[in-house]
């Protein structure tokens, strides 16, 4: 099994920052750009991989009262993965997201993965800011 994590910093308050990551609508917005994840009967959902062009059964949770998302594919067991809300004192909040692939055949490498999840944190980001600042004016 290969785990991979990243984090970081976003200046909103946790819950405008949970409420984007877990709206299913805009998914797409935030998550890894060859990932595309389509509601079925939640928390039943298809994620469509670019990389491989198929189609995976999954899970995915929305537990808001500790503001983490988890996911997994369902039938394959491939990989899990979760993204965790943590409130900072700033007002400010911090954003973890933890990979976890159990095939080498579905672990497209650190560097694949570390670039997706900086990439991916940095779109949630900016979601994050056209919300907080569309609410502010």
């Amino acid at each position: 099994m290969t785990e991979y994590e990243r984090a970081r910093t976003m200046p909103a308050l946790p819950e405008h920052v949970f409420d984007q990551a877990a709206d299913l609508d805009q998914l797409d917005a935030w998550m890894p750009q060859d990932l595309h994840v389509r509601a079925e009967d939640p928390p039943s959902v298809t994620v469509h991989e670019d990389r491989t062009g198929k189609d995976l059964a999954a899970l995915l949770r929305a537990r808001p009262e500790q503001m983490r998302l988890e996911w997994g594919t369902r039938e394959q067991g491939s990989y899990t993965g979760w993204l965790q809300v943590a409130g900072l004192d700033s007002g400010a909040s911090e954003v973890t997201v933890h990979l976890s692939f159990f095939e080498d055949a579905h672990d497209p490498g650190e560097q694949a993965v570390h670039a997706a999840l900086d990439s991916s944190l940095e779109r949630l980001e900016q979601q994050v800011r056209l919300r907080v600042d569309n609410a502010a004016g």
